[in-house]
């Protein structure tokens, strides 16, 4: 597997410190620093400011997070235990609203310290350890699964544009849109990837062209208004995106300017595909209406990036996070379980049945 991809650990506990380390992705690619964090307010901050982002990695620091605030507890019955539980479960979910990860890990959670209520309050802690470590393996595998399914539609030397950022450093491991990438690399693929770099946060310039780079993978980077070029000079032959939620009939929720890549790919006859783990899919969600767009500052787009101010003093600024693609313009959904083609109100529950 490329280096980066077993190099780079994104999130990991180091249980004997009390202490969630993670990569401060604000910093890439410039600076490659790892945060000690170990006030439940730092893993809340990092969360919100994406110094830890991409649905997978936000679920696993959650599940560490809600180990280490339930670890601090001194409460010596499970009674107390499950209130200080659920203060730290409810401060984790005020952070960020639309990455289904976040909500599933802290519910997971919350499930096997119900399991557990009947042990002594140092073997429930001990438990939420367990899953916490449960969570980030499986996505590991998980991923894994996910790229072999992806590079199955794939064939050697394609062109594939992708959004934003859903690698190695996104997950635990591997990634989701950029496994078959990674997995195709070392298969020998050469695979040329375009990358947007996806405003407002140009994760796709600082995290998804990073890491390919480093990785060894043909890579280009462009300006999300150049998507459209690029698919009309005949450069693209599929487009691989990741999401942080995938509603009920198929819509999915990913970084702003999705939706756009998804519109051209129809109209140029491209295939769009999304890669997702099942914990990203939410089922009591029936439809793209149904999801909370997470709001983001105006200085993001106004200052956050220039040395001097780039809009107008005081201009409004309408800055939401991400976008819904509609069901109809995604060819497939790549799961750890396979892949599924529309209907998808049909197909996505079938997923989950044994």
């Amino acid at each position: 597997m490329a280096s980066i991809v077993d190099s780079i650990q994104a999130v990991k506990l180091i249980d004997e410190k009390d202490t969630l380390v993670i990569l401060d992705q604000t910093l890439l690619p410039n600076e490659k620093v790892f945060l000690e964090l170990q006030k439940m307010e730092d893993i809340w901050e990092a969360i919100y400011h994406l110094r830890v982002r991409g649905a997978p990695a936000i679920g696993i620091a959650t599940g560490y997070a809600a180990y280490l605030g339930t670890k601090q507890s001194k409460a010596d019955n499970f009674e107390d235990l499950y209130k200080d539980f659920k203060k730290v479960k409810d401060y984790l979910a005020s952070s960020r609203p639309t990455a289904v990860n976040l909500f599933w890990a802290l519910d997971r959670m919350e499930k096997r310290l119900l399991k557990e209520k009947d042990q002594r309050v140092v073997a429930i802690k001990a438990a939420l350890k367990e899953e916490a470590e449960m969570i980030r393996q499986e996505d590991e595998k998980v991923c894994e699964s996910i790229g072999n399914y992806a590079l199955s539609l794939l064939k050697p030397n394609m062109g594939i544009l992708t959004h934003c950022n859903a690698g190695t450093i996104a997950t635990a491991k591997y990634g989701t849109a950029l496994a078959p990438i990674y997995l195709g690399n070392d298969r020998g693929y050469n695979f040329k990837v375009y990358a947007d770099e996806t405003r407002p946060l140009l994760q796709g310039a600082r995290l998804t062209a990073w890491e390919l780079q480093e990785a060894g993978v043909d890579v280009t980077l462009i300006c999300d208004n150049m998507a459209s070029i690029v698919m009309k000079e005949g450069k693209i032959q599929a487009v691989l995106v990741g999401c942080d939620r995938v509603a009920r009939n198929g819509d999915t929720a990913n970084k702003i300017g999705t939706s756009g890549v998804a519109i051209l790919a129809k109209h140029y006859n491209i295939p769009f595909y999304v890669c997702a783990p099942l914990s990203t899919i939410d089922l009591e969600c029936e439809t793209g209406d149904d999801i909370e767009i997470e709001q983001r500052p105006a200085t993001e787009i106004t200052e956050k990036w220039y040395e001097k101010p780039m809009g107008p003093k005081n201009v409004k600024v309408y800055n939401p996070a991400f976008d819904v693609t509609d069901h109809d313009l995604i060819t497939a959904i790549v799961t750890e379980k396979g892949i599924v083609y529309p209907p998808y109100h049909v197909t996505i529950p079938q997923l989950f049945k044994e």
